[in-house]
């Protein structure tokens, strides 16, 4: 468990605001690449102090301890990926959804002020190409931007594919570092599209090379479920080769 604190906080997009953290506790970050994510604790909603003396995993039992912790100085939890981490630096990048003041992530990432503190717990990675992997298909929303984006650029720089992001605004499209193999595709919503479902339409539409892919799906719950469900039941794709997590409900 690591306790950083802002350092600064910006809107990089009409829908995305980039919260930088450091201090000396993230000397101790080990960086993996790709999607990697954590757990983000923040700060209770309340005039008490909040405590940062949490379980080491937030497995069912330290889950539980958490749960016990006294309401008024329990942090909030959320899972969020690493945008950028510049170990020298000792700095921290996070990417977050501007949903107003409907969550604590949110609300928090708006408010940040330099010098607040967080918690991070790491959790590793989920992307985890199979054995002869030809091509990879990446497809999320802007929830899922940060993990696509990481993942662009650490691939190798001969893999090829294609990733599908859906985002709410033309101007939430950011630079990615993606191999010169890998066609980026930013899909811009229209405002009455459930969120995913462009995506869907657009991956389950387009002509899709042949060979063995390694899907990875992120984003709104229905996107991730109703492809992954498509390539398997549809394209054949092994379950084995598909990642998929939905980040949140709409």
């Amino acid at each position: 468990m690591l306790v950083a604190e802002v350092l600064r906080a910006e809107r990089v997009t009409p829908t995305m605001m980039r919260v930088t953290l450091g201090g000396d506790a993230l000397s101790a970050f080990e960086p993996m690449g790709f999607d990697q994510w954590f757990r983000l604790f923040l700060p209770a909603r309340s005039d008490a102090e909040t405590s940062y003396a949490l379980p080491a995993k937030i497995n069912l039992l330290g889950y539980m301890q958490y749960l016990a912790m006294p309401k008024a100085t329990r942090p909030a939890m959320r899972n969020y990926t690493v945008r950028q981490f510049r170990p020298a630096e000792r700095e921290l990048d996070i990417d977050f959804v501007a949903h107003g003041d409907n969550g604590p992530a949110s609300r928090w990432a708006a408010a940040a002020r330099i010098g607040d503190t967080v918690a991070l717990l790491d959790q590793g990675t989920m992307f985890s190409p199979t054995d002869g992997t030809d091509w990879h298909l990446l497809v999320g929303d802007e929830s899922g931007l940060p993990a696509i984006a990481g993942i662009l650029r650490d691939l190798p720089r001969d893999a090829t594919g294609h990733a599908f992001i859906e985002i709410p605004d033309p101007a939430d499209a950011q630079p990615v570092d993606a191999p010169a193999g890998v066609e980026v595709h930013w899909l811009p919503r229209e405002h009455s599209d459930r969120p995913g479902a462009l995506a869907i339409r657009t991956v389950q539409a387009f002509d899709l090379p042949a060979g063995s892919v390694y899907a990875f799906l992120v984003g709104e719950q229905s996107l991730p479920t109703q492809l992954r469900r498509w390539l398997v039941t549809e394209r054949g794709v092994p379950k084995a080769n598909v990642t998929f997590s939905g980040f949140w409900r709409a």
